[in-house]
């Protein structure tokens, strides 16, 4: 199997939609075999404003999450 280290990929989220991004596999030196793939979005694209509004999403989400904890207290 060939592995891209860098290229685009097309992605669809089921809260933002569709997103075009950049990607980088980045090998991890100390756990052979293994890699993490970064994923970004172009300055003033769609997608961009879509990643935005996913990281707010989540952030609304754990906050959500946390004082669901804190009202059990």
């Amino acid at each position: 199997m060939k592995y891209h280290r860098a290229g685009r990929k097309r992605l669809h989220h089921p809260i933002v939609g569709d997103l075009d991004l950049s990607f980088e596999a980045l090998e991890l030196p100390a756990d052979p075999g293994l890699r993490i793939n970064v994923y970004t979005a172009d300055p003033g694209t769609p997608s961009e404003d879509a990643l935005k509004v996913l990281a707010s999403w989540a952030v609304t989400q754990r906050n959500t999450a946390e004082a669901a904890v804190m009202d059990k207290k």
